[in-house]
């Protein structure tokens, strides 16, 4: 895959059943359709679905970032911002094909998810030590 905001070619990152499209130009990450729900679910969150369906039908932000455009689709992705507090903006393919997460936007959404996690400590330590390691994320 090239990358929506780079256009460096991309690696396959697989753990668990996520399989991630990492930039190691921009360090941003593509998670196809499902498997956003696969890491929230290995969080153990109350209701998984709920927040990424509320995450993904967020209406779109104004933002000083260049439109990127779906590596599926190939249609522009809006941008939504699921936590204002960490001024976390995240590009959503509107057709469901995926979300593309800058590397930054990784971090604050590893953060967002620390919070909200219910689960047993040691899977949510394991998720997020497996994506701190893979985008060079520190708590």
């Amino acid at each position: 895959m090239i990358c929506p905001k780079c256009k460096s070619d991309t690696i396959v990152v697989e753990h668990e059943n996520i399989e991630l499209d990492y930039c190691t130009g921009c360090e941003g990450a593509w998670f196809d359709a499902g498997e956003m729900e696969l890491l929230l679910e290995s969080l153990h969150l109350e209701s998984p679905s709920q927040f990424l369906n509320e995450m993904v039908n967020s209406k779109e932000v104004r933002s000083s970032e260049k439109a990127r455009k779906c590596p599926i689709c190939n249609h522009n992705m809006k941008k939504v911002d699921p936590d204002p507090q960490a001024e976390l903006i995240i590009d959503v393919c509107d057709r469901g094909d995926g979300l593309w997460l800058d590397g930054g936007e990784v971090h604050h959404l590893i953060r967002l998810l620390g919070k909200q996690s219910v689960g047993k400590p040691g899977a949510q330590q394991k998720v997020i030590s497996f994506l701190g390691e893979v985008f060079k994320a520190q708590e």
